[in-house]
C-alpha cells in the first residue's frame, strides 16, 4: 500500500510539473498584437483611423494592389500594404510587444510632374501627432521592401524596389490622366507660354488637375472654401479677368441708369472713365487656343530625360 501511495504521489507530481510547463510555454510566446492574431478581441487589434484612399496612379502598379512586403530590422518587422497601409510589429517575447499602423495609403508625392512617393498617413498617434510614412519607389529585380528609416520622430521613409518602375517613363502623371484633364494641362501649358497665366498661377493649375484625379488630397481649408466659395478678385488668366471687368461694367452702367430714372445724385470717380478697350490688350485680342501639335511635337509631360538615371541612383 505504502509503495502505491508513494507511485501515485511522483505521477502526480509529474503530471503537475508537465502542465506548469506547457502554461509557461504559451505565456514565452511572442505578443503579436496585429491584425493577425485571431485570438485578441477585436477592440485589442489594430484600428486604423480612416479608410485608405482609392488606388489611383500608374496602371501597371494596380497589380500591387491585395499584396504586402514585410523587412525585419532588429527586433522590427514591417509590413508594407501598396494602396493600403504600412504597419510595425515588435518581434520580442515582451508581454506588451509594439504593434502599431504606421501610416494608411492617402496620396502621391508629384515632382517635376512625376510619381516620386507614395504617402501612408493619419497612422497611430505620436503625442500630438500622427504617424505618416513616404514609400520611395525605385527599380529593382524583384518586388521587395529593402529599407526602411525614420528620418524624423514618427515619420519614416520606406524603399520599395520593383521592376515596374524601371521603364524611364513608368512614372510620368500625365499618361494616368483622363483626356478632359489632359486637355486642361494642354490649356494651362499654352497659356502659360502664352504669357497669360504666371508660374504660380500654373502649378495651381496643375494642383487642381492632381486632386480631380485623385492623386492629391485636397486640404481641410480648400473643402471648406469650395463649400463657402465667394467672388475673388484674383483670376488666373487675363481673359478670366476681362469677362468679370465686362460683367462689373454692365452692372455699374445699370446702377447708374438706375440711379439717374431716381433723381439721385452719385459721385463719379476717375475709374470710370476707364476704358474696357484698356483692359484688352496684346495679349488678349489674339485669340489663345491651343495649338495643334504634330506628331513630332508630341511629347510626355515630366519626361526630363533623367528618370531611368535617378532611380538607380536611389538604388
Amino acid at each position: 500500500m505504502a509503495a502505491a501511495r508513494l507511485l501515485r504521489a511522483v505521477v502526480g507530481a509529474a503530471l503537475g510539473l508537465l502542465a506548469a510547463a506547457g502554461k509557461m510555454k504559451v505565456v514565452e510566446e511572442p505578443n503579436t498584437f496585429g491584425l493577425n492574431n485571431p485570438f485578441l478581441p477585436q477592440t485589442n487589434r489594430l484600428q486604423p483611423k480612416m479608410p485608405p484612399s482609392a488606388v489611383s496612379g500608374p496602371v501597371h502598379l494596380f497589380r500591387l494592389a491585395g499584396k504586402c512586403f514585410s523587412f525585419v530590422e532588429s527586433t522590427y518587422k514591417y509590413e508594407f500594404c501598396p494602396f493600403h497601409n504600412v504597419t510595425q510589429h515588435e518581434q520580442t517575447f515582451r508581454w506588451n510587444a509594439y504593434s502599431g499602423i504606421l501610416g494608411i495609403w492617402h496620396e502621391w508625392e508629384i515632382d517635376n510632374n512625376t510619381f516620386v512617393g507614395m504617402w501612408m498617413r493619419e497612422g497611430d498617434s505620436c503625442e500630438t501627432k500622427s504617424r505618416q510614412t513616404k514609400v520611395h519607389l525605385v527599380c529593382g529585380k524583384s518586388n521587395k521592401l529593402a529599407y526602411v528609416s525614420e528620418p524624423s520622430t514618427c515619420v519614416y521613409s520606406l524603399t520599395f524596389e520593383t521592376p515596374l518602375v524601371c521603364h524611364p517613363h513608368s512614372l510620368l502623371v500625365y499618361p494616368t490622366l483622363t483626356e478632359v484633364l489632359q486637355r486642361k494641362w494642354d490649356e494651362a501649358e499654352q497659356f502659360l507660354y502664352d504669357q497669360l497665366i504666371t508660374e504660380q498661377g500654373y502649378k495651381k493649375i496643375l494642383k487642381e488637375i492632381f486632386e480631380e484625379a485623385g492623386l492629391l488630397k485636397a486640404t481641410e481649408e480648400k473643402e471648406v472654401e469650395k463649400k463657402n466659395k465667394k467672388i475673388s478678385l484674383q483670376f488666373e488668366t487675363v481673359e478670366k479677368c476681362n469677362k468679370e471687368y465686362e460683367q462689373l461694367s454692365k452692372e455699374i452702367k445699370n446702377l447708374k441708369d438706375l440711379l439717374s430714372q431716381h433723381n439721385i445724385a452719385y459721385k463719379a470717380n476717375s475709374a470710370e472713365n476707364t476704358s474696357i478697350q484698356h483692359v484688352n490688350h496684346e495679349g488678349v485680342a489674339a485669340e489663345t487656343t491651343v495649338l495643334n501639335r504634330s506628331k513630332n511635337d508630341e511629347h510626355l509631360h515630366g519626361d526630363t530625360g533623367i528618370q531611368h538615371d535617378t532611380v538607380h541612383e536611389e538604388t
